[in-house]
């Protein structure tokens, strides 16, 4: 017995694509920047140093004495001086009294004038140091210096700017060349 056979044929399809591209576009542009750098402050304050000088004993053993002091020195000497030459007369006329009359004649005012004659010096010599060591004193306070230095931070300022983002999607455009198809037979 013969059985029937089913043949099947089969054809595919065919397919002519087109086909556009996508396009895109991204533009990053520069962010905005600035910095500034503010100067420091700075401030500094000086004690000036001071230096004293005493040189007062100094000039005393030189011989300079305030006015006030030279005026009552000079005074008390005067007066001192005084005093020796009326107590020197006053001696030589009773010198001259006693000798009076007793021979001498000239012989007692003679006497008198040697014993006033050139400058009379005391005791030994030695070299004296003028001004004397340590006579001037000095006192000195040294000068401060306070510095302060204030920081400051820089400003920075960004401006991000946005990305110009443009984009035209693709497109796939299909013609169908050939359709499909399936036979179907059945011999016998």
């Amino acid at each position: 017995m013969k059985l029937p056979q089913i043949q099947i044929r089969t054809t595919d399809i065919q397919m002519n694509w087109q086909k556009q591209a996508p396009v895109q576009h991204i533009q990053q542009p520069q962010a905005k920047l600035t910095i500034s750098q503010p100067a420091a402050t700075l401030e500094m304050h000086t004690t000036p140093g001071k230096l004293t000088i005493d040189s007062s004993d100094a000039r005393r053993d030189l011989g300079y004495f305030p006015t006030g002091e030279m005026i009552k020195r000079y005074a008390q000497e005067g007066k001192q001086e005084a005093m020796r030459g009326l107590a020197r007369r006053a001696q030589e006329g009773r010198q001259m009294m006693e000798s009076a009359g007793k021979g001498q004649k000239d012989a007692v005012i003679q006497q008198i004038a040697k014993q006033n004659h050139g400058p009379k010096r005391e005791g030994p010599y030695n070299i004296k140091f003028v001004p004397s060591v340590g006579s001037v004193k000095t006192n000195y306070q040294p000068s401060k210096l306070d510095i302060n230095i204030t920081r400051n931070k820089p400003q920075i300022n960004v401006q991000v700017n946005k990305a110009i983002h443009d984009y035209t999607p693709g497109k796939i455009m299909g013609t169908m060349v050939q359709r499909p198809r399936v036979d179907i037979d059945v011999l016998s």
